[in-house]
């Protein structure tokens, strides 16, 4: 059984890693104008106000550096992390002074208390639900003691899908995740307490987002 489940997360991760080089370009162009409602009003707005300016900052799953690591470069020291190589390329030229790092989210290439707070959106929830603990006692680890965390997460109990056209690009791309009351639960167990929360309304609508603080 084990054997079957690390099996399969190996599997996803090939199709999320493969999708995401492949597809670049296209999600660079689709979050130009689809950037997380929470990002800049209401908890996103908050969180970011609460930091002091200088702030050492992870994306953990950056993408090509829009909108997330662009709007952390403009005051912290921001460093992008992603999967995917050529989404790092593209973060290297929308962001150049952040610091670039491939890595997985379930395995940060970080030491410990390496960051006052850490970003991460729509990047957890393509990491097979079975991990999303570790994930998040990750994010725990390498975050000083009082750093605040900004992480969207699922909104659908325990689902878990594939798209062979993502974007309309003919590329395959897999999502597994928990819904608000089980990743909340992630959240604080992996020791953080919660600040703020934003649920989606329905529970097919959107993610949801949780400030914790470590």
């Amino acid at each position: 059984m084990l054997l079957a489940a690390a099996t399969a997360g190996i599997e996803q991760r090939d199709v999320v890693r493969g999708g995401y080089e492949e597809i670049a370009t296209a999600y660079d162009e689709y979050r130009e104008t689809e950037t997380p409602p929470a990002l800049d009003d209401g908890i996103g707005a908050d969180c970011f106000a609460s930091l002091a300016d200088g702030s050492r900052v992870l994306d953990a799953g950056c993408g090509a550096g829009r909108p997330v690591l662009e709007r952390l470069d403009r005051a912290h020291e921001s460093v992008g992390l992603d999967i995917a190589t050529s989404q790092l390329e593209l973060a290297r030229e929308h962001v150049p002074a952040a610091d670039l790092v491939l890595g997985d989210l379930a395995r940060l290439p970080f030491g410990d208390d390496a960051f006052d707070a850490l970003c991460s959106f729509y990047a957890i929830i393509h990491v097979p639900k079975e991990e999303h603990e570790r994930v998040l006692s990750e994010f725990h680890r390498v975050l000083r003691p009082g750093g605040d965390l900004l992480v969207s997460m699922g909104a659908i109990e325990g689902w878990e899908g594939r798209n062979d056209d993502w974007l309309d690009t003919g590329t395959a791309m897999e999502w597994s995740y928990f819904g608000p009351a089980k990743s909340r639960e992630i959240v604080e167990t992996a020791g953080f307490e919660i600040v703020d929360e934003r649920l989606p309304e329905v529970e097919s609508d959107g993610f949801s987002v949780f400030w914790g603080r470590a």
